[in-house]
């Protein structure tokens, strides 16, 4: 029997001790073939994501994805997220939260295609999350989904300084 993945029950957990402690819960995504998001707010290959009650509409959080209806620039829209892509849910009041390595490509259902042998792996990876706060660098630039907000009206300015905003850093 397969081992099933912590990780959608620690989405979850951390998605509730977000709203229960009047934090705003966002995720960091990568983005790829499988998800479903407006594309022009994508930078990088990743996208922001509010997921609070307050920017989302129907969110349903279940073991192989996330999903929801936001508004984009005024235009509500349907929002799928495969738990797999997944790289971070935090608060966005404090940078707290649980960073994940993105699985891509990493479904049971995605048929097996022939492959030469792979290389023996260099050293050993823990799967094994935890949960640490995240440093607060320099304020970068806004998420994509706001609270109600239309989108960002800075005219693709970076941010100014001085506004001690948390973001989230991924250190490998």
């Amino acid at each position: 029997m397969s081992e099933i993945s912590t990780k959608p029950y620690m989405l979850r957990a951390i998605y509730e001790w977000c709203t229960d402690s009047g934090y705003t819960p966002y995720l960091a995504v990568k983005v790829d073939a499988t998800t479903t998001v407006p594309m022009e707010y994508v930078k990088k290959g990743e996208i922001v994501l509010n997921i609070s009650f307050g920017a989302t509409s129907g969110l349903k959080m279940d073991n192989d994805s996330i999903r929801f209806h936001a508004r984009f620039g005024g235009v509500s829209r349907e929002i799928y997220v495969p738990v797999n892509n997944v790289m971070a849910i935090y608060a966005n009041e404090n940078g707290q939260g649980m960073a994940f390595e993105p699985q891509l490509g990493g479904y049971d259902d995605a048929p097996a295609a022939p492959a030469a042998p792979a290389p023996a792996p260099l050293a050993p990876v823990s799967s094994v999350p935890t949960l640490a706060p995240v440093p607060t660098p320099a304020p970068q630039a806004r998420p994509a989904a706001l609270d109600g907000e239309d989108g960002p009206d800075d005219g693709g300015e970076p941010p100014k300084k001085g506004g001690g905003r948390p973001t989230l850093t991924r250190i490998k």
